[in-house]
């Protein structure tokens, strides 16, 4: 059977079933998404040709969801845009992907400006007449959508991904359910690889979609007990705000909740136990992907063994994993990670200047340091990159930050670098404290100090209310850098 006959049954199994709840927007059953896919597809293919760029630029919404498959069905190349950009990145990507023409919300408008691009308002997309439209089937390794990573240390890099690449991807996780019995809320950015693959992996599998626009901790709260929700997908620092909000999860019944799924950021042990407190029973999966190389990385242990508090399970069968060092040689127990996948990336979009992080024999250099224990259980350990070197001794800032979130005053960490003449740079931290929790400065740096090696723990640690997150709903490490060295006055 084909994806296209396989989507076709579902649609015929389930008409009227919700296939995406709109909060704050409209609702779409099966039936009604397939149609509106149709002839919103339809009116991309009178504007542009097969092969060709068009962007979405705007929050979450079923409208959303309608352009992208739109986009994809008529041959074209979606290429999601982050509203969170500024204007000027937002026009460097609009330039770098030569796009065509872009499906934009008011915000989107607002962030070209005058720029010349066409825009056809994503609104428009709930009130197209009925159009049949005959899917365009794509070239072997055709492009299936270009996503751009968040540019925080630089101009956005476009990672090509291929047809085959991201179709393999669905076909690794989806699943059939039962009509009516998988409701999943997704709040974080479609423009981002987590959200936009659990959206087409449960169309694919014929769940519903919750969908709200962004995610906060109250309206996400009241989502899960309005709508009946029974799976929760997100990013780490998200479900962390949760811990501020204690007496709204206690009035709200959250009963419905079974499964609870994790990707994209570290989670700390704390957050593991925080969330089972939340949600009794269900199970709490911790997963791992890159836009290079795709989502499909780890799975539960072959032989049914329990996955430990903090991995993220063990290799895939599908895909090839290895450990390497600093000098790229495979190394066991701990290393950088390499992927083997049908889903690995095609290349950079117009970056001759970028090497693309692929070894010559196909392996994906993620740049993350994990380590395996003796069942090939796979633990985060770091970024390669956020390494620095304090007075000629390696820090890895996700071990401090381990050690300062096991206190049990600390709820969220983050531990940056902050230059030093001497040192060339030394570690400060930001935390956040669990509610009703105290801790001051000197406790959090003695704790520390009793873990691990002097020169690793914290000079400075400040207490704030929340972490600040990123585009992509993690930790904003450039903007706390900017706010410790404001803090610090130079100096630690």
């Amino acid at each position: 059977m084909t994806r296209r006959n396989q989507g076709d049954r579902i649609v015929a199994d389930r008409p009227d079933q919700p296939a995406i709840i709109g909060v704050d927007a409209p609702t779409l059953t099966y039936r009604e998404l397939e149609s509106a896919v149709q002839s919103a597809a339809a009116l991309v293919a009178e504007r542009v040709s097969p092969g060709r760029t068009v962007g979405i630029l705007a929050e979450n919404s079923p409208a959303w969801v309608i352009a992208f498959f739109a986009i994809q069905r008529a041959g074209a190349v979606p290429v999601p845009i982050s509203h969170r950009l500024p204007p000027d990145g937002v026009a460097f990507v609009v330039g770098d992907a030569d796009l065509e023409f872009a499906f934009v919300s008011p915000t989107g408008r607002r962030l070209l400006g005058d720029h010349p691009l066409p825009a056809v308002p994503l609104e428009q997309l709930y009130h197209l007449p009925p159009r049949p439209f005959r899917t365009v089937e794509p070239e072997p390794g055709a492009l299936g959508m270009i996503l751009y990573t968040s540019g925080t240390t630089g101009p956005p890099k476009g990672v090509e991904l291929t047809q085959e690449s991201h179709l393999w991807v669905i076909d690794q996780t989806s699943e059939p359910t039962e009509p009516g019995t998988v409701r999943t809320i997704i709040s974080a950015p479609l423009y981002h690889m987590n959200a936009l693959t659990n959206t087409q992996r449960l169309l694919a599998s014929g769940g519903t979609i919750v969908l709200l626009p962004r995610f906060a901790p109250v309206p996400f709260l009241a989502a899960i007990e309005q709508h009946r929700v029974t799976d929760l997908s997100g990013v780490p620092p998200m479900f962390a705000m949760l811990a501020s909000h204690t007496d709204e999860i206690a009035r709200r019944d959250l009963s419905s909740v079974q499964r609870v799924s994790m990707a994209s950021a570290p989670a700390s042990a704390t957050l593991f136990r925080q969330i089972g407190e939340w949600f009794p029973g269900a199970p709490i999966t911790f997963g791992y992907g890159t836009t290079e190389s795709g989502p499909v990385v780890f799975a539960p242990h072959p032989d049914g063994l329990p996955t430990p508090v903090e991995s993220v399970g063990t290799a895939h069968p599908a895909v090839t994993l290895r450990l390497v060092d600093e000098h790229g040689r495979p190394t066991s127990g701990e290393g950088v990670l390499e992927i083997r996948s049908p889903a690995l990336m095609k290349g950079y979009r117009k970056r001759p200047d970028l090497v693309p992080p692929v070894t010559p024999d196909g392996f994906h250099h993620t740049k993350d340091i994990f380590r395996v224990d003796e069942h090939g259980f796979y633990f985060f350990q770091g970024r390669e990159d956020d390494m620095f070197s304090s007075g000629g001794e390696n820090v890895f800032p996700r071990a401090v930050e381990r050690v300062l979130e096991s206190h049990p005053a600390v709820a969220e960490a983050v531990v940056l670098p902050l230059p030093d003449e001497v040192k060339g740079a030394k570690p400060v931290a930001f935390v956040t404290l669990k509610p009703g929790a105290a801790a001051d400065e000197d406790t959090l740096k003695q704790h520390v100090l009793r873990q691990l090696e002097p020169f690793a723990h914290p000079r400075r640690v400040w207490v704030i209310e929340e972490i600040p997150l990123s585009a992509t709903n993690k930790a904003d490490r450039k903007l706390l850098a900017d706010r410790a060295a404001r803090l610090a006055g130079g100096a630690v």
